[in-house]
């Protein structure tokens, strides 16, 4: 009567080296595109660290350097929806190695300093590879490889990783230039071309690996393509009526706020009496909080409830934008830099989770492209309107009364966010209690 069982162990060994091959599948897919998150976007943003050697290098003015950008950001907020539409109807896989190739493509003819009108070209055709063809290909893509139970550690991984991805990248970048100016004797525009070719390498090969994966065998069963017709007024339409969605995008939106509101902080230490040494260190070590703070976040929010960890996340980062309003008049310097570490940690949390809790709204798989570019319109907007506000605000009330009142405005936003997530986390346990309930 014991014979039988050595079949069905044979068996249950197959199935769990099967399950364990396509965990595998999927981690190193997910790793690939941090990767790919990491490395597409710092050859656009080159200016954080090289914006004097890019005037030299271009020969262009700050004017100049600041059309390119806005330009840039325009098409960003123009290609969201379209960018949702399209990774619906082609395989996110292909359209990310479309993104990374032409990306690279287009650095490579970066470094050779055109013209103006050449920089035009080249930013605007950044916008469309890194907005149109990648932004929510990419999104789709974790969402698609990442089962239900993994969505908040996917998506904290994605985020976390890519913002290790990206000062792992720019160290490697800095010490190349280094050597070209310093060591060798080069000049800065050959140091930069070195820069840009490190981040345009990167990005096609990493482009030609990704595009070669199969995607892994639990697609079939966990995450099924939705057939059917595609109509974009109907399915807009069929977006619309779900409430989770537009609390879903609240919550972006007011969660992007808290996020812009860290630009802020290095001015804002020295203004409060720190160097710019110090400031500078400060926010760098603020940065490394990222890996930390959107992969913790998400295993939190994997292991207890997405939602539940982005409240307190948002919470406890809107108290904190609160504490930097009172905590320079206490004469604490050790209690500012705490708060602005604390703050840097609970954004990065928070963005690593916002994308994981769309998958409290129901979406068809068919249309989640067209649900990601829906949020991202409206949930990044403030891109557009908040370095307006901070220039007002600053300019208007100069000294430290500015960036109170542009605090205080961050946080009240950021705790209308919170409610939108309470209100989220109500709506989904009500909507499962009725269907555990058959009503």
């Amino acid at each position: 009567m014991s014979k039988p069982a050595a079949p069905a162990a044979a068996q249950d060994a197959v199935a769990l080296a099967t399950s364990e091959s396509d965990k595998a599948s999927r981690y190193f897919q997910l790793m690939l595109l941090v990767l790919a998150a990491g490395a597409i976007y710092p050859i656009l943003y080159l200016r954080q660290v090289y914006q004097t050697t890019m005037l030299e290098v271009f020969q262009i003015n700050h004017s100049e350097l600041g059309y390119l950008y806005s330009m840039l950001g325009t098409i960003f907020l123009l290609s969201y929806l379209p960018s949702g539409w399209l990774a619906d109807r082609i395989a996110p896989r292909f359209l990310i190695f479309f993104s990374l190739v032409a990306t690279g493509a287009l650095g490579l003819w970066y470094s050779t300093a055109p013209s103006m009108s050449g920089l035009l070209v080249i930013f605007a055709c950044w916008g469309l590879t890194t907005g149109l063809t990648f932004w929510a290909s990419v999104l789709k893509r974790v969402k698609m490889i990442a089962r239900q139970s993994e969505q908040g550690r996917f998506f904290g991984i994605l985020d976390g990783g890519r913002g290790l991805v990206e000062a792992l990248l720019a160290t490697l970048a800095l010490a190349l230039f280094a050597l070209a100016t310093e060591t060798r004797g080069e000049s800065v525009a050959e140091g930069f071309r070195h820069v840009v070719y490190l981040y345009s390498f990167t990005c096609i090969a990493i482009g030609c690996v990704l595009v070669l994966l199969k995607d892994p065998k639990s697609l079939d069963s966990t995450a099924p393509v939705e057939k059917g017709r595609f109509n974009l007024l109907a399915d807009l339409a069929t977006l619309v009526k779900i409430p989770e969605l537009w609390l879903v995008t609240a919550i972006v939106f007011c969660g992007y706020h808290i996020f812009w509101a860290t630009y802020s902080f290095s001015d804002y230490l020295q203004g409060s009496g720190m160097t710019a040494v110090m400031a500078g260190t400060i926010t760098t070590i603020k940065l490394w909080m990222r890996p930390i703070g959107g992969i913790g976040g998400g295993w939190l929010g994997d292991r207890f409830s997405n939602v539940s960890v982005l409240i307190v996340a948002m919470l406890l980062a809107s108290l904190g934008v609160f504490g930097l309003i009172v905590f320079p008049s206490l004469n604490s310097l050790g209690l500012l830099i705490a708060t602005v570490i604390f703050i840097g940690l609970m954004t990065y949390a928070i963005r690593g989770l916002y994308w994981a809790i769309l998958d409290t709204c129901d979406i068809p798989l068919r249309i989640t492209g067209l649900a990601i570019g829906i949020v991202s319109v409206v949930g990044y907007l403030p891109d557009a309107f908040i370095p307006l506000i901070n220039g007002y605000l600053t300019e208007h009330f100069p000294g430290a009364l500015g960036y109170k009142l542009y605090f205080g405005y961050v946080g009240t936003v950021g705790l209308i966010g919170t409610l939108a997530a309470v209100t989220l986390r109500a709506r989904v346990k009500h909507k499962t209690l009725l269907q555990n309930t058959g009503a």
